[in-house]
C-alpha cells in the first residue's frame, strides 16, 4: 500500500528503478525451489494480466507459509493441497457473485480501471490522462464480434519513447509512426493530405554484382560520366513525381544527388 520505488543494482553494474514485483524478481538468481516458483508465478502474473505481480507473490508466500505450519501438525500434503484448490474455487465463485458487469463503451469504467493498474507505477500522477490514452488507443484497435463482445490485439499498438519531454506530453496517434530524419535539412516537417511512395529498391546508382574497373583518361569523359548517373538518378526522381507522391519512405539507400 505505501510501496516506494526500489533501486536494485545488478552484478554488471546495470541499475533498474522500479516498484514493479515481477521486475525486481526477474533480477534475482534463485536457486531454492520454493524461491523459483515464486519468480514463475510472478512472470505468468505479469504476462497473462500485466499487473498484480507482487499482491500474487505476498500472497503465494502466505500460502507457503501457512502450509509449513501444517506440515509441522503432520498433515499430509495431498489433504493440504485440496484444500487449497477447494479454497481457491470457493474464492473465484466469490469473485464472480461481487464482479461487476460493465459495458464495453462505459469509458468512465474503463478509465477506474485502467488507474488502478497504473496506481502502482511510477506514472500514476499523470494516470487521469493516460487512462484516458490508453482507452482511445484500444478502441483504435478492437473488432467487435458477432456476439458482441470484443477482440483486441494490444500488439497492434506500439509504444514509441523519446528523450526531451514529459510524461504530460504524451500522445496517441493514429497512424504509423517512422522514427526517422529527413535526408534533408531544407525538407517540409508536415504535409497534409500527402501522397505516400513506398521503396523497396534504393534511390541511388547501385553497384555491378561483378568487380569491374572503369579507366578514364580524358577529363572530359569523366564529366560526362557524373553527368550520366545524374541523369539516371533525375530518371527515378521523376518517375515518382510522375505519380503524383510528395512523401517518400525508402527502405535502402537514397543518393545525396536524389
Amino acid at each position: 500500500p505505501q510501496g516506494v520505488d526500489k533501486m536494485v543494482v545488478d552484478t554488471l553494474g546495470d541499475v533498474t528503478i522500479t516498484n514493479d514485483g515481477a521486475t525486481m524478481l526477474k533480477q534475482l538468481d534463485v536457486q531454492h525451489p520454493a524461491a523459483k516458483i515464486l519468480v514463475e508465478i510472478a512472470k505468468a502474473t505479469d504476462s497473462e494480466v500485466g499487473d498484480g505481480t507482487t499482491s500474487a507473490v505476498v500472497l503465494a508466500g502466505k500460502l507457503l507459509e501457512e502450509a509449513k505450519k501444517l506440515l509441522d501438525k503432520n498433515i499430509h500434503p495431498s489433504n493440504i493441497v485440496d484444500g487449497y484448490q477447494w479454497a481457491s474455487s470457493k474464492a473465484l465463485e466469490r469473485l464472480q457473485n461481487i464482479a461487476i458487469k460493465i459495458k464495453p463503451e462505459d469509458k468512465e469504467w474503463l478509465a477506474k480501471l485502467a488507474k488502478t493498474s497504473m496506481r502502482s507505477k511510477i506514472i500514476f500522477e499523470e494516470s487521469d490522462y493516460l487512462a484516458k490514452v490508453v482507452i482511445d488507443a484500444v478502441f483504435q484497435i478492437a473488432e467487435k464480434k458477432d456476439d458482441g463482445t470484443y477482440k483486441v490485439d494490444v500488439d497492434s499498438v506500439s509504444v514509441l519513447k523519446k528523450q526531451g519531454e514529459s510524461i504530460s506530453d504524451t500522445m496517441l496517434v493514429n497512424g504509423i509512426i517512422v522514427d526517422k530524419e529527413v535526408v534533408h535539412s531544407g525538407m517540409p516537417k508536415t504535409i497534409k493530405n500527402a501522397k505516400i511512395a513506398l521503396l523497396n529498391a534504393p534511390l541511388e546508382i547501385e553497384k555491378t554484382e561483378y568487380s569491374a574497373e572503369i579507366r578514364i583518361s580524358d577529363p572530359a569523359k569523366m564529366k560526362s560520366f557524373l553527368d550520366q548517373e545524374a541523369l539516371m538518378l533525375k530518371q527515378m526522381v521523376d518517375k515518382i513525381k510522375s505519380v503524383g507522391a510528395n512523401v517518400v519512405f525508402c527502405q535502402k539507400g537514397i543518393d545525396d544527388l536524389a
